[in-house]
């Protein structure tokens, strides 16, 4: 196994609690996490969405960590998804404040994650 397969299965397991967390069951775990109350059927809808679209991106890298001529594509999803986030949490940084210490350690992961994506995609396989 290779370095790029190691780091797309790794990744996408280290994602899968974070996913379940939003999604199976909100109103608990986001109340415990992050002093978060959801307790509309839209506020579910939405978060267990972007449970699904974790999940679907997860699947996705494991997918290419086994299959060679996807390997390129789900590593460049991963760095577009961590960076995506970690934008997204700059310019809350900027916008909002500082949020809770696991939110800080979620975007340092963030960063983390996608630089060493695009290193490994400058890398010959």
């Amino acid at each position: 196994m290779n370095l790029r397969q190691l780091f797309l299965l790794s990744t996408a397991i280290g994602l899968v609690p974070i996913a379940l967390s939003y999604g199976l069951a909100p109103q608990q775990s986001l109340s415990e996490l992050f002093g978060l109350k959801i307790d509309s059927v839209n506020g579910f809808h939405i978060f267990r969405a972007i449970t699904g679209l974790y999940l679907a991106l997860v699947v996705f890298w494991v997918v290419g960590a086994l299959r060679a001529p996807l390997r390129q594509a789900a590593l460049l999803s991963l760095v577009v998804f961590m960076l995506g986030l970690a934008m997204g949490r700059v310019a809350s940084l900027l916008l909002d404040g500082m949020p809770d210490t696991l939110l800080i350690v979620y975007l340092v992961l963030e960063l983390s994650i996608g630089l060493v994506g695009i290193w490994l995609l400058k890398r010959p396989d």
